[in-house]
């Protein structure tokens, strides 16, 4: 079949650039397709925004708080912040407090992910030259999943949801607040990007 294939493409091409015409009409879709080939190399799949873009893999060598570690990466030590949540900000310096609940928030992650050799799939990195990544674990879930599941992490809503990729973790929030488990023991916990405004920008704490 695709001999045939061969010999038909020649002889069209044979006909073709014995006229004019021809010529121009075959020169006009050699361009399409190149350009064609140019596209799908700028865009090679779906135009979907959440797509994995790459993976990173390495050993946890420190947990930072909730939902930032640092992995041993090819001999670099490299920055993690987890996609789409946020969990309690720990204490930076004396203008930058502490929230109720980081330091558990930060064990508990510490207790999934500390020591082990993971793979994650990353999407960007953020302006701070942390890779934003998704945690899966051994059990089909992943650690941002788990977080928020417990009660250690919020969805992070922050901008409308703009750096919101996991849809599923909205409503792993609400179980968590329903069922009054970590964080959510506090009637009214505020949430991380809000302190960092009004407590570590303005010092309304």
């Amino acid at each position: 079949m695709g001999k045939a294939l061969n010999v038909m493409s020649r002889r069209l091409a044979a006909a073709l650039m014995s006229h004019h015409r021809g010529r121009w009409l075959l020169t006009a879709i050699a361009l399409a397709m190149a350009g064609l080939g140019s596209l799908g190399a700028l865009n090679p799949g779906p135009a979907v925004a959440d797509e994995v873009r790459y993976t990173l893999a390495g050993r946890v060598v420190q947990v930072a708080d909730g939902d930032t570690f640092t992995i041993l990466a090819e001999g670099k030590q490299r920055r993690i912040r987890m996609a789409s949540i946020d969990a309690p900000e720990v204490k930076k310096d004396q203008q930058r407090p502490g929230q109720p609940f980081a330091q558990a928030s930060k064990d508990a992650l510490a207790k999934l992910i500390a020591g082990k050799t993971l793979t994650l799939h990353c999407f960007e990195k953020d302006r701070y030259e942390r890779y934003v990544c998704d945690v899966p674990l051994d059990d089909g879930i992943t650690a941002n999943q788990k977080q928020v599941a417990d009660g250690m992490a919020w969805a992070n809503m922050e901008g409308r949801g703009k750096f919101m990729r996991d849809p599923e973790l909205p409503g792993l929030e609400d179980q968590a607040r329903r069922s009054r488990i970590g964080l959510w023991k506090d009637a009214d916990p505020v949430r991380p990007w809000a302190w960092r405004y009004q407590c570590w920008q303005k010092q309304q704490c």
